[in-house]
């Protein structure tokens, strides 16, 4: 149970995006919620019942914790059997019933469109590190893919001939997103120049490597794009997450359709996309100005 948890805290910090102060509090919430089904001997959380979210609610209560205390811990629990749901850890989310406030529409900061060229002028494409991290950054904005998701990329992932990458979300579904062009010379200059100098002699299919030829992991990812983002000193809390967010935003900023916004993000829920358009004030005053008879 403590590794899935890890697992978890992981997603939240790499994938979310939340604040390390929120990513702490969660922990410890989860953390004496397993120490609560330990006491009951329950050893693994697929066999967790309702009832046990219940009784371990009601003994916080009877700890003195505040209201607002108790309803955090409810959304964390809340927040982990989804995760472990989605994921196919356990059978079923045996918490999807249970009250709580709508807590999956956090906003990360979103970078304007100078911060992220800024980031993506970071690496320095004169090595092969910088090669490869340029072209990771460029593919992710380019994309709004998911970390994980673009972790787990192959070669045969990429078409730049016609310009599109496939990737497998959540629910193993499979879906295309066009890349850009500068994405597409990123890669090219990446996968000619400096992939065959991590592989050597090794085989490996996917499509970021380490030096020793290893996969490049999604917190390796995420470590690379924090060090660039402190480099170059933007004053956010910038995460994998913050790039999707920000391929999002500028993309309906442009003027792109939600639905095609919705496609290329993965969601199988449209409000889920909806929430990228609560960020574009001044796109909205200017069509206001523009086509309002009294604006």
């Amino acid at each position: 149970m403590k590794i899935l948890l890890e697992e978890f805290l992981t997603y939240l910090k790499v994938e979310r995006g939340l604040a390390p102060n929120t990513v702490s509090a969660y922990q410890r919430d989860l953390s004496r919620f397993i120490t609560f089904l330990e006491k009951k001997r329950i050893t693994a959380l697929d066999d967790a019942r309702r009832s046990d979210i219940g009784d371990f609610l009601m003994a916080e209560k009877s700890r003195g914790l505040s209201p607002t205390s108790l309803s955090r811990g409810l959304v964390a629990v809340r927040m982990f059997f989804r995760f472990l749901a989605s994921n196919r850890f356990v059978r079923a989310d045996i918490a999807d019933v249970l009250e709580s406030p709508k807590i999956w529409k956090h906003l990360p900061d979103v970078l304007t469109i100078e911060e992220v060229e800024r980031l993506l002028e970071a690496p320095r494409i004169r090595t092969h590190y910088g090669r490869r991290d340029k072209a990771i950054l460029e593919l992710m904005y380019a994309t709004g893919l998911r970390v994980s998701e673009a972790a787990g990329l192959k070669l045969s992932d990429v078409n730049l001939q016609v310009g599109y990458v496939r990737c497998m979300g959540k629910g193993s579904k499979e879906r295309i997103v066009p890349l850009g062009r500068m994405a597409r010379k990123a890669l090219e200059n990446y996968l000619s120049v400096s992939r065959p100098r991590f592989l050597r002699l090794r085989v490996s299919d996917a499509l970021f490597l380490t030096q020793q030829g290893k996969p490049f992991t999604r917190m390796g990812i995420w470590k690379m794009l924090t060090q660039y983002a402190k480099g170059v000193t933007l004053r956010k809390n910038v995460t994998p997450h913050t790039l999707r967010h920000s391929f999002a935003t500028h993309l309906l900023s442009g003027g792109a359709d939600l639905r095609v916004v919705q496609e290329m993000l993965g969601h199988s829920d449209i409000s889920t996309t909806q929430i990228y358009t609560h960020v574009d004030q001044d796109r909205l005053r200017s069509i206001h100005k523009k086509f309002h008879p009294r604006g």
